[in-house]
């Protein structure tokens, strides 16, 4: 039989044939007058065997051994599988479990899924989808740079500041922050400094007190960075006076 006889009788393309022979595990067999290959019904069962182990996902470069002998090491090479299985499982089950999450809090896939839900409740505050999207990117940075054992931190506050008793001034301080501009005038920009202030230092003398373990202080300049391409110079100089404003507080 040719190439293709074989691929129909087998399930299998004329291309993974070709394939089976590059990687070692099928002998390529004399060629016919035709200058065809002529495969015979071993070579057909070869390639149900090796069909039949592509299934159990052993990969090809370890078929030969299993193709050509029996014995211990194809128990022990299904014990590796089966331990591989069994973590993938573990890892598939674990992301069905955040997918399931992200799902039920109707938050984009690519927010840490500790911190979704309170994203989901910023936008409910009626964010513009400009600082929807900068409050996203910064949270995606910041939780990327505190890490598992700062995430506890993080968490807490988040859910500080997305208390129902607090949002809304922190919804009016954010549509504040947003609307600064050239036009903003220093006692406009002095007024929001002082309303941010007020608003927020309760929730960062509280967070003070707590022990996180957390330093961002050699990572500062990455939200730099990021705040100035996205924001307008009287929006920085606004965190500016608000960055010396909470050093006088801490």
């Amino acid at each position: 039989m040719n190439s293709s006889e074989l691929g129909s009788l087998a399930g299998v393309t004329v291309r993974a044939l070709r394939h089976y022979h590059q990687v070692g595990v099928l002998d390529e067999p004399p060629r016919g007058p035709n200058g065809y290959r002529q495969y015979d019904v071993h070579d057909l069962i070869r390639v149900l065997r090796i069909r039949r182990l592509a299934a159990l996902g052993i990969p090809l470069e370890q078929m030969p051994a299993l193709l050509d002998e029996t014995g211990d090491q194809a128990i022990g090479l299904l014990d590796q599988l089966d331990q591989e299985l069994a973590a993938q499982i573990d890892r598939l089950t674990t992301q069905r479990d955040l997918i399931a999450r992200l799902r039920e809090q109707k938050a984009a896939p690519d927010i840490p899924p500790e911190l979704a839900r309170f994203l989901t409740t910023f936008a409910a505050g009626r964010l513009s989808p400009a600082m929807a999207r900068i409050d996203r990117d910064q949270t995606v940075l910041l939780a990327h740079l505190v890490g598992t054992d700062g995430m506890p931190h993080l968490v807490g506050y988040y859910e500080r500041i997305s208390d129902p008793a607090l949002l809304p001034a922190i919804t009016t301080v954010t549509a504040q922050f947003e609307s600064l501009g050239p036009h903003t005038s220093d006692d406009e920009l002095d007024r929001f400094v002082d309303e941010f202030v007020t608003t927020f230092a309760p929730i960062v003398r509280e967070l003070n007190e707590t022990e996180s373990g957390v330093d961002l202080t050699g990572v500062t300049g990455l939200f730099t960075e990021y705040t100035t391409d996205v924001l307008s110079s009287t929006q920085q100089h606004a965190l500016d006076l608000i960055g010396a404003r909470f050093n006088d507080i801490n």
